[in-house]
C-alpha cells in the first residue's frame, strides 16, 4: 500500500476525458510504476470572485503571490494550518490505535473508512452529498469539517486522559510491588504468621543489604537489650536486599531502629491488616478491569473515529483542490483532478509529464528561483509548479 500521494489538478483545454487519456498514456510509457487514479471533485458553491479580482491592482504584482494572498483572504479556513490540523488529528488517532494494540502485544488492525481500506477510499473518493451538500456555501462546508474534527480531537483528549489516569495508578502500584525491597510494597511477601504483635512483643522488618547479611545475623541480637534470640527469619530477597524479621520487646523498638540505622540496616514500618490486604487486592483487581474496559472502549472509538475523520480530511482535500484550481485557472471551473503515488526515482519524470500537460507558457515563471522561494514561504507544503499540487501522507 502506498502511503504518500500527490493530489493534483490540471487545467482542461478540450475535455477532461481526453486529458485523462493523455495522462494515462504518458504515465504508462515514462513512469509505469506510478499508480494513477482519478479524484472526483464536484462543483462547489464558491460564490463570486469579483471582490477577489478587484484586489488585483492593490496586491503584489507577482501572480503567484496575488493568488496565495487572495486565497488566504477569501478562504482563511483553507490555510495550510487548517489542513495540517485535520491531517494531524487523523494521524493522532492512528498513532493511538497503534499504541493501544502494541500494549497488548498485537499488531494494529487494518484501518478502514466505511469498511473500505483508507488507500482505496482515497483512490476511489466520492463526495458525500448527504453530509456535505454541494449547494451549501463553501465556507459553511469548511466550517462543518473543521468543527467536526475539532470535536473529535476534544473527545479524544478526554478519553485518553481517562485511560492514562487509570493506567498511571496501576503502574504506580506495580512499581511499588516490583521495586527494590527498600521501597516496594511488602504486603505480598509478608504473611500473617510472620508477624508477632502482642502487648509486649513486636516484630520488625529489616531491609539488609545482601553484602551485610552476615553482619546482621551476627549482630541483631546485641543491637539492644530484650531482643528475642534467633528470632530473625529471612522472608524474601532481591538482587540488592534481603528482608529479615526480628522480634523484640515493644519498649525497645525505637532504640533498635536507631541502632540498626547506624549499622546500615533499614527498618521498614509495616502494620499487617487482613482488611487492608483485601482492600488493596480489590483495588488492584478493579484497576486492572477498569484499564482493560477503558482500553477496549478507547480502541473501538479510535477505529470508528479514524474512519470519520479520514473521510472529513479527504473532503477537505477536495475543497482545497477545487478552491486552489479556481484561483489558479480561473472561473468557471475547468480542471481535472487526480491522485498519484510516484516512487522517489519517478518523481522528476512525473513532474515533467504533468507540466507538459499544462500551458507551458508560464512554466519559466513558476520555476523562477525567487517565486519558488516565495511559494515555499506562503504555501508551506504546496509545490512551485504550473498546476495545483500538494502531498497527502497517509502515515
Amino acid at each position: 500500500m502506498a502511503t504518500r500521494y500527490w493530489a493534483v489538478s490540471l487545467p482542461v483545454k478540450s475535455s477532461p476525458s481526453s486529458l485523462w487519456t493523455r495522462l494515462q498514456e504518458s504515465i504508462s510509457k515514462q513512469a509505469f510504476d506510478t499508480p494513477l487514479y482519478r479524484f472526483n471533485v464536484p462543483n462547489l458553491r464558491v460564490g463570486t470572485l469579483d471582490s477577489l479580482l478587484a484586489l488585483s491592482d492593490d496586491l503584489l504584482k507577482s501572480q503567484f503571490r496575488f493568488l496565495m494572498v487572495s486565497f488566504v483572504i477569501v478562504f482563511p479556513d483553507l490555510s495550510i494550518e487548517s489542513n495540517s490540523f485535520v491531517e494531524g488529528v487523523t494521524h493522532k488517532i492512528r498513532r493511538q490505535i497503534e499504541e493501544l494494540e502494541r500494549s497488548s502485544g498485537v499488531e494494529a488492525g487494518a484501518l478502514t473508512v466505511d469498511g473500505v481500506p483508507v488507500d482505496s477510499y482515497l483512490t476511489r473518493f466520492v463526495w458525500d452529498e448527504a453530509k456535505y451538500p454541494t449547494m451549501s456555501p463553501l465556507r459553511e462546508t469548511v466550517d462543518s469539517i473543521l468543527g467536526f474534527v475539532s470535536k473529535v480531537e476534544d473527545d479524544l483528549k478526554v478519553r485518553v486522559a481517562e485511560y492514562n489516569n487509570v493506567r498511571s495508578q496501576l503502574n504506580a502500584i506495580n512499581r511499588k510491588q516490583g521495586g527494590s525491597l527498600a521501597v516496594r510494597d511488602l504486603s505480598n511477601v509478608v504473611k500473617p504468621e510472620d508477624i508477632i504483635a502482642s502487648e509486649h512483643l513486636v516484630t520488625l522488618l529489616a531491609i539488609v543489604p545482601k553484602y551485610s547479611e552476615k553482619d546482621w545475623l551476627s549482630s541483631y541480637e546485641t543491637l539492644t537489650d530484650y531482643v528475642v534470640p534467633r528470632s530473625s527469619k529471612k522472608l524474601y530477597e532481591d538482587n540488592d536486599y534481603a528482608l529479615h524479621t526480628v522480634t523484640l520487646f515493644t519498649r525497645v523498638a525505637d532504640n533498635f531502629r536507631a541502632k540498626a540505622r547506624e549499622r546500615g540496616f533499614q527498618i521498614r514500618d509495616f502494620d499487617y491488616s487482613a482488611e487492608t490486604q483485601d482492600s488493596r487486592k480489590q483495588e488492584l483487581q478493579k484497576l486492572v478491569q477498569d484499564q482493560e474496559t477503558l482500553r477496549n472502549s478507547l480502541l473501538q472509538w479510535c477505529y470508528s473515529s479514524y474512519g470519520e475523520v479520514f473521510s472529513a480530511w479527504m473532503h477537505f482535500c477536495a475543497v482545497r483542490i477545487f478552491t486552489e484550481s479556481i484561483l489558479r485557472y480561473g472561473f468557471p471551473p475547468s480542471f481535472f483532478s487526480c491522485v498519484l503515488a510516484p516512487s522517489t526515482k519517478s518523481e522528476k519524470k512525473v513532474r515533467s509529464i504533468l507540466e507538459g500537460l499544462c500551458d507551458t507558457g508560464n512554466s519559466v515563471y513558476w520555476k523562477s528561483e525567487d517565486d519558488a522561494g516565495a511559494m515555499g514561504g506562503l504555501a508551506g507544503e504546496a509545490d512551485a509548479h504550473p498546476y495545483v499540487s500538494f502531498t497527502i501522507n497517509l502515515v
